[in-house]
């Protein structure tokens, strides 16, 4: 008898890639066979994003998609959706096991008891009652130069556009002790980058006992060996204390690579948005950690259009993003949240004004892409070889300490593996490269 087949389709952030990546693990270790989600499955898994109404559509449309591909799998959705909104999830005629994000650990067994025919299509608790992370199991990621580790859930903040608190429920940290011994397996098995994901993630340790922080858990990382870099996904401005800073400056295994999120230059929209800094306090920390850390790559969140945003304060952001010295950007436009403080604002900007603000800002954020890769043009960077080859060229692609991606030729035997490259030239977004 041939092993059932599992296939997932993962929408919305890298959190729910790093779920999706436990859950294969899990359904794995039961006798499931993960097959790509383009082939037809006995059982196929949709992770779901529900941070705008847009993604809420893509999941509607993935939960189709999945049907169309796999008619008789049994179709099972978690995820932020159907944390959220699981009524709504549940009345698609495709589905036919709802999972929350409290019970992502369950979902092995639910599925097991769908499969054996046990009633009960919705499973979602409380997530706001959440006190500890769930052990999970140790993610399969072979084949893949990176591993993402998530060490902390949920979140403290209340951003007035922002679902997720809801959707994931309060911070809540994983035990230093577990986060040290994940790590060294992911290293041992030949991941020579790490990245530490979580919702929160400067708030790591706080709720833990004995208290603990983000800066003490990379002074640890940072010995493992083996490990060349250890990077950080987003870290709110209130969070880089002196010790966390310390650390930054100091660890050499901690790459020049920070992303900080900004969302406006404005402290008028800043304190509609709730959000817990200002545009001053996060000048002074940019440029504090620019200085000290050199050739650091930084990047940043951008919201244009949030109700209320004036052309003055859109002047602010764009005066400030053109002040610092960002690689990279992310810009979004404002989507309302059903269900969020900010959709029930007055004072909206019109879709038009909105694109054209994002295309500006998009552009500009494109310049400054273009001018840090440039700057490395003529020096020979220690790049992490990706598995997957450049589209356009055919070449390797090498990933730097400081997230930039060069280009170069080489043999598939380089994949996966610590590389010297000579940058060569920048064009536009594309940093090119020739083997050192």
């Amino acid at each position: 008898m041939s092993a059932r087949t599992v296939a997932f389709a993962t929408l919305g952030c890298r959190l729910n890639q790093v779920d999706s990546a436990q859950l294969q693990t899990a359904l794995e270790a039961r006798g499931f066979r993960t097959v790509p989600v383009a082939a037809p499955a006995d059982v196929v898994v949709v992770n779901t994003c529900t941070v705008t109404a847009r993604a809420e559509c893509s999941d509607r449309q993935a939960i189709r998609r999945a049907a169309r591909v796999s008619p008789g799998a049994r179709l099972v959705v978690t995820g932020c959706w159907a944390q959220t909104s699981p009524g709504e999830v549940a009345g698609l005629a495709e589905v036919d096991l709802v999972v929350g994000n409290a019970d992502k650990a369950r979902l092995p067994d639910l599925l097991e008891g769908l499969l054996a025919g046990a009633p009960g299509r919705v499973h979602v608790s409380d997530v706001a009652a959440a006190r500890a992370v769930a052990v999970p199991p140790l993610a399969r990621v072979g084949g893949r130069s990176r591993a993402f580790l998530k060490v902390q859930e949920g979140c403290q903040h209340r951003c007035a556009f922002c679902i997720v608190p809801r959707a994931r429920g309060r911070s809540r940290s994983l035990e230093p002790r577990v986060v040290l011994d994940h790590a060294r397996r992911l290293v041992e098995a030949g991941h020579v980058e790490l990245t530490l994901t979580g919702v929160d993630l400067g708030h790591y340790g706080a709720d833990l006992l004995p208290r603990t922080t983000l800066a003490a858990l990379l002074r640890a990382l940072d010995a493992l060996p083996g490990l060349r870099w250890l990077r950080l996904s987003s870290l709110l401005p209130a969070y880089f204390t002196e010790e966390l800073i310390e650390v930054l400056t100091a660890a050499p295994r901690l790459a020049p690579h920070l992303h900080v999120p900004l969302q406006s230059g404005s402290d008028r929209v800043l304190r509609r948005m709730r959000r817990p800094y200002t545009a001053r306090l996060y000048r002074r920390l940019v440029e504090r950690l620019a200085a000290a850390i050199p050739g650091l790559g930084l990047g940043a969140d951008v919201i244009v259009g949030f109700p209320g945003e004036r052309e003055a304060d859109f002047a602010a952001t764009r005066a400030l993003v053109e002040a610092l010295p960002f690689s990279y950007l992310h810009v979004f436009p404002f989507s309302a949240r059903r269900g969020t403080e900010a959709a029930t604002l007055g004072d909206r900007v019109d879709a038009r004004t909105a694109a054209r603000r994002g295309r500006e800002l998009r552009e500009l954020g494109g310049a400054k892409r273009a001018a840090f890769g440039a700057r490395l043009v003529g020096g020979v960077q220690e790049v992490l070889v990706l598995e997957t080859r450049d589209r356009a060229s055919g070449d390797l692609v090498g990933l730097t300490g400081n997230y930039v991606e060069v280009v170069f030729p080489g043999p598939d035997a380089r994949m996966r593996t610590l590389a010297r490259v000579r940058v060569t030239g920048a064009r536009g977004d594309r940093t090119l490269g020739e083997p050192w």
